[in-house]
């Protein structure tokens, strides 16, 4: 299991932590990441575009000239898309671009670009911010003594709402809870920034249950039958016996 540096808030070292191998140690597989962003970035899409085929636009119910005998082309309405003020033909209608994407697609694209990271050493772990107001002049000293430069992602816990209000000021960079993690703000970032208690672990596997065998019944004795000839007799017999 690959360890990384905790540092804190005034660069020092604070320790170890380790990485998980199912989240930073696989090897990233590219198709999926590109696959699972460009459906992110579809699902961002508002889809309200429209515009107007000439039945939508007002006028053009007469025909501009007669059919023949005038020598120019003939024409039905001034509403057509060859003339101005007309219809657009094929033109964008209000649609869904949001894509069905698996679970398990979107989770092995967020861990292929965590892994992308830690490869080349792009995340760092604090300790802890420990912000006693929200002060954003703390913010940009942190990152200084972390040496961090470029865009950066920082995830917090929902204890750290003094840290989300310093950071979240700062132009490069983008603050996230653990919750909503993805492959997009990741791959978009040039480090990524966790604490401690924000650093992710993937799930243990569950157990598999033990297959139920199915006991089959016990089979009754087969029931006599009884021709109908014999059906009135064993019916008087029956009586005779009560």
């Amino acid at each position: 299991m690959a360890t990384v540096d905790v540092k804190t808030t005034a660069g020092k070292s604070a320790g170890k932590a380790d990485l998980d191998d199912q989240m930073f140690g696989i090897e990233p597989n590219v198709p999926v990441m590109h696959q699972v962003v460009t459906a992110q970035l579809a699902a961002r899409r508002a889809g309200t575009h429209s515009t107007k085929t000439r039945a939508e636009r007002r006028g053009g119910g007469a025909k501009p000239w007669r059919q023949k005998g005038t020598g120019r082309a003939r024409q039905g309405s001034i509403r057509s898309p060859q003339w101005r003020g007309g219809g657009v033909a094929h033109g964008p209608k209000p649609r869904d671009y949001s894509q069905k994407t698996p679970k398990k697609m979107i989770r092995l694209a967020l861990h292929s670009a965590l892994s992308d990271r830690a490869a080349d050493d792009k995340v760092i772990v604090v300790d802890g911010f420990g912000f006693d107001a929200p002060k954003t002049a703390d913010a940009v000293k942190a990152l200084d003594a972390l040496g961090i430069d470029g865009r950066v992602l920082l995830v917090l816990t929902d204890e750290d709402a003094n840290a989300a209000l310093s950071f979240r000021n700062l132009q490069n960079v983008h603050v996230l809870p653990t919750g909503e993690l993805n492959a997009y703000d990741v791959l978009v970032s040039d480090y990524v920034v966790f604490t401690k208690d924000a650093l992710p672990t993937a799930p243990a596997p569950k157990a598999k249950k033990a297959p139920v065998v199915k006991r089959s019944a016990p089979q009754d004795a087969a029931p006599t039958e009884t021709s109908a000839d014999e059906a009135p007799a064993a019916a008087a017999a029956s009586e005779e016996e009560e």
